[in-house]
């Protein structure tokens, strides 16, 4: 999902005509669409163009590995609601945090927690409802507005689901393998010990302003400003200005806070 808020977001703010825009962000839809089929992906990429395929191709590795899928009607009446109760105003992790039942600051400040689906979605974990979120959105059920911060709105075909007269089959996410999570998580375990408690600080005021602001992390910062962060521990607005990935924007934004968690970090010895 936060790949897909991030190049909407890409496209919205370049400086192509609003035609270009609008065949751009179509094509988006279309390749989301061919990377989350359950089916052969020659069919589904065919059909793209106007062309029937007749048989699978055997070929692709929807073919040659078939994907595991499971009826989602359901959970997407719950996702969908979620979005519509809430205002139309939010991003899929807000969404999530009001469907598991999550009392959040958040969620309590726009009295979220009153809301009839809220805890609608305890029968799933987070990473179930994220992947929910992101096929609805290749979908076309769910637009992503990227002028709120990557919002989620009801797109067309959504009245069908909640009517029960299109049901919405779902793919099932592989397990992710321990591996994997490793070696995403190498980057953020390279530094030593008394920087990386100051990188894990920023990391924690990172995530509080992402949630507050309902976009993903890398919205406020990416891991490697973050990074440059701990190691440089700028003490005043202009220095921050020198470290990569913070310009002004970012600095009337968020310079304060973050100057504040590295003004309480202990200097080392």
């Amino acid at each position: 999902m936060a790949d897909v808020v991030q190049r909407r977001r890409m496209i919205a703010e370049g400086n192509a005509p609003d035609a270009i825009k609008q065949v751009e962000q179509a094509k988006l839809t279309a390749l989301l669409g061919v990377c989350e089929t359950t089916q052969c992906r020659r069919k589904a990429i065919l059909a793209h163009f106007g062309e029937i395929y007749p048989s699978n191709c055997g070929n692709c590795d929807t073919c040659r590995s078939p994907v595991a899928s499971w009826d989602g009607t359901e959970a997407a009446i719950k996702a969908l609601a979620c979005a519509y109760r809430t205002g139309q105003r939010f991003g899929a992790g807000h969404l999530i945090d009001v469907l598991m039942g999550k009392p959040t600051e958040k969620v309590t400040r726009f009295s979220h927690d009153q809301q009839a689906v809220f805890g609608a979605g305890k029968d799933m974990d987070v990473r179930s409802w994220q992947s929910v979120y992101r096929q609805l959105a290749a979908l076309g059920l769910l637009q992503v507005d990227h002028n709120a911060h990557g919002a989620l709105t009801l797109g067309e075909g959504a009245r069908a689901v909640f009517k029960r007269e299109q049901p919405v089959i779902l793919r099932k996410d592989r397990p992710r393998k321990a591996a994997e999570v490793r070696r995403q998580l190498a980057g953020a375990v390279e530094l030593p010990e008394p920087i990386m408690s100051i990188f894990n600080a920023l990391r924690a005021e990172r995530l509080r302003i992402a949630r507050q602001q309902g976009v993903p992390p890398y919205v406020v910062f990416q891991d490697a400003t973050l990074r440059a962060l701990a190691q440089s521990r700028p003490q005043t607005r202009d220095e921050l200005l020198s470290i990569p990935g913070i310009g002004q924007a970012k600095l009337e934004r968020y310079g304060n806070a973050f100057l504040a968690v590295l003004a309480e970090q202990p200097v080392a010895d």
